[in-house]
């Protein structure tokens, strides 16, 4: 992985890419979080009218606790690619490293949702049926898979970095 100059990646790109190594990660995180809440919601809750966010009360209780949770999953989406357009204008786009974020950020929400909101609070199932067991699995097994390979690519991107910490940019 050499530094090009006047093609696709400039010295410049890769040390801006390092210095917002961080950002770069919170992009993806935030964004992560919101596409895969934004996707539950609009899934599950809406089209296959699964469940609600909050399923301890009315039908009303629940259709504004699913506004509630529409509306974070757009703010978290909404700064995630705030930071991303900042990024790329100061031109440090790290596409290996956001997208780690994106997976990490995604698979732990789904993670939690599982786990926390579905199964510890009880504050809604998955999918209200006798063998849940199987929904929860592919729910939570999806969850560890993305975090997973999330965690793969911010692994590789800190190998990088911490590989050309030492060395000099010029030519």
């Amino acid at each position: 992985m050499g530094i090009k100059t006047g093609g696709k990646h400039s010295n410049s790109n890769v040390m801006n890419r390092f210095v917002y190594a961080n950002r770069n990660l919170w992009s993806g995180i935030l964004f992560g979080i919101g596409f895969v809440a934004f996707i539950d919601e609009t899934v599950f809750h809406q089209l296959l009218r699964w469940h609600h966010f909050y399923d301890k009360s009315t039908t009303d209780v629940g259709l504004i606790s699913d506004g509630l949770f529409h509306a974070f999953s757009w703010f978290a989406t909404i700064g995630g690619l705030f930071m991303f357009a900042d990024l790329r204008r100061r031109n440090a786009i790290w596409l290996t490293r956001w997208w780690g974020g994106l997976f990490l950020g995604a698979g732990s929400f789904q993670l939690y949702d599982g786990l926390i909101q579905h199964k510890l609070m009880r504050i809604h199932q998955i999918r209200y049926v006798e063998n849940v067991i199987f929904y929860d699995s592919i729910w939570n097994i999806l969850a560890a898979l993305m975090i997973l390979i999330g965690l793969t690519l911010i692994y590789r991107t800190r190998s990088r970095q911490q590989l050309r910490k030492g060395k000099s940019y010029e030519h």
